[in-house]
């Protein structure tokens, strides 16, 4: 039944389940899969989080569907030794997650009405997480933003947790200032040499820089994400460009460099019109 199962091609999820099961057995599974647990298998599931997003950036949709597998699999991954320590199992993590996004859509699946914006079905949402966080006994307004979150979009949750309670600035101009505020301290701070100061003037500047993104509307992991790849694509054209010279960038100097990035960023610009 097992070996019929995990060679059906039809059999969906629980094939998949299956497969996990076989690679976990302790006597007949595969070495390295037996020895991992939940921590060891923590950073190939933030991995693959990140793979699903740059395929979601690039629009390739093909590597997109094997990135969700990879993805699904940690997942399985996860619910199996769950299963095996009796913490949960598969089926009570769908079950969970099932019953949540029920609770959370009363205007989809229970009688509060449709008829509503997708900003207040945001504060709606808000409103029920709230209720919920207050059922797990967690009191503060910055319970439960987990502490292992890309630190980024940590900075970005926790600003939206304060701001619901009204400690946010009102307008733009005033994080801009904050923003200059920061900056100079950093100047300031490596004037010194202090390195410490300057690892957290760094943060401070970093945070409020978060914060302008949040009131621009601005995803800042994406938008940094965005700039990474054209600082790639276009340093990839210096390269190129000084290849085709017999040359390497170290053999270059930073001016011919620079006119190099100004035409490859000319080009991209061409390129788009």
């Amino acid at each position: 039944m097992g070996d019929d199962l995990i060679h059906d091609q039809t059999a969906g999820i629980e094939r998949l389940l299956e497969i996990m099961r076989r690679l976990r057995d302790p006597e007949t599974g595969c070495p390295w899969d037996v020895e991992q647990t939940f921590r060891t298998i923590a950073p190939y599931t933030i991995e693959e989080a990140y793979e699903v997003a740059d395929a979601i950036e690039r629009e390739d949709w093909g590597e997109l569907e094997g990135e969700l597998g990879d993805l699904l699999l940690q997942s399985v991954y996860h619910t199996a030794m769950g299963e095996e320590a009796g913490h949960f199992s598969f089926q009570s993590v769908v079950t969970n997650i099932s019953n949540k996004m029920v609770d959370r859509h009363p205007h989809v699946f229970g009688d509060e009405s449709r008829d509503k914006s997708s900003e207040q079905q945001t504060r709606d949402w808000e409103a029920i997480k709230a209720a919920e966080r207050a059922g797990k006994a967690q009191k503060g307004a910055l319970d439960g933003v987990a502490p292992n979150l890309p630190a980024l979009l940590r900075a970005v949750k926790l600003q939206k947790r304060a701001a619901r309670v009204g400690f946010d600035w009102p307008e733009t101009a005033q994080v801009l200032d904050k923003i200059k505020e920061e900056a100079a301290e950093l100047v300031e701070a490596r004037d010194r040499m202090d390195h410490e100061e300057m690892v957290n003037e760094m943060g401070d500047l970093l945070f409020v820089v978060a914060n302008l993104a949040r009131h621009l509307g601005v995803e800042p992991e994406e938008a940094l994400r965005r700039t990474n790849a054209k600082f790639t694509r276009r340093f990839t054209a210096i390269e190129a460009a000084l290849a085709a010279k017999g040359r390497a960038p170290q053999d270059s100097t930073l001016e011919e460099m620079d006119m190099l990035w100004d035409a490859a960023k000319a080009a991209e610009r061409t390129r788009r019109n």
